[in-house]
């Protein structure tokens, strides 16, 4: 259980800032840069623009999009959608894996995968509030 150790604040409120303060750091972390260098397929004309832009493979449709059009993803979800949060540690761990748990998603494949993990959170009744 994690405890508020803001004055004013509910635990539920703390929890949600050190969640997003951990997933703030993503935003810099070399292993998901290398991921998207990796899935770089060479400039083409960006359809949206009509411009010469980089290209990324999806690894779901092997199609090939311009990076506002892709995601970074965890293969292995960060929460087990059959677990729930287990405790910081494992979060932080899963969070911070290497290059091998990343994958570049289209935005479309990234929404499919994330309906299938929220479904099956759903139908295994985990109480993710249990922290």
């Amino acid at each position: 259980m994690v405890k508020c150790r803001v004055e004013g604040w509910t635990d539920g409120r703390y929890r949600s800032f050190v969640f997003s303060q951990i997933r703030a750091g993503m935003r810099r972390y070399p292993p998901k840069f290398q991921c998207l260098k990796n899935a770089k397929r060479g400039k083409k004309v960006n359809e949206a623009t009509g411009r010469q832009a980089e290209h990324y493979e999806c690894n779901g449709c092997n199609k090939h999009f311009p990076q506002k059009q892709v995601q970074v993803d965890h293969i292995k979800p960060v929460v087990d959608p059959r677990k729930g949060f287990v405790d910081w540690n494992t979060y932080i761990d899963r969070m911070y894996c290497s290059i091998k748990n990343f994958q570049v998603l289209c935005k479309g494949c990234h929404l499919k995968k994330t309906k299938f993990e929220k479904t099956m959170r759903k139908n295994s009744n985990v109480d993710n509030k249990k922290t």
